[in-house]
């Protein structure tokens, strides 16, 4: 029985990547042509995010090859979430976007923490 909840930590970050593009075009069509001026700039960063680390997301999980390699790109899930969520919350319900510099940092610490794993593997 192969159900949803079976499917291995890889080929849900595959999925989640590329659903993050896929918002992240989403978001840039609305950003373009319904967000107000002072929203679309908030909301172009967050597409543009979303949509290049969900094309890196499904790219890169196919060939992971340690645990190191797949933690670092749960936090580039992760970072992506809360960086690109936080810029949406404020341009679209006028929410904080503090936690968008915590995003930010998981993102980094992501990427760095792939190249560790890419050195090792």
């Amino acid at each position: 029985m192969s159900g949803v909840a079976t499917l291995p930590p890889t080929r849900w970050l595959r999925a989640a990547g590329a659903v993050l593009a896929g918002l992240g075009v989403a978001l840039a069509a609305y950003a373009s042509h319904a967000a107000g001026e002072v929203a679309r700039g908030n909301l172009q960063t967050a597409a543009l995010f979303a949509f290049g680390h969900g094309v890196a997301l499904a790219a890169l999980a196919r060939g992971v090859a340690s645990r190191l390699s797949l933690a670092a790109l749960a936090m580039l899930l992760l970072g992506t979430l809360v960086f690109a969520g936080a810029l949406v919350a404020k341009s679209l319900w006028g929410a904080s976007s503090a936690l968008a510099p915590f995003g930010g940092m998981v993102l980094i610490l992501g990427w760095l923490l792939y190249a560790a794993g890419a050195l090792r593997d």
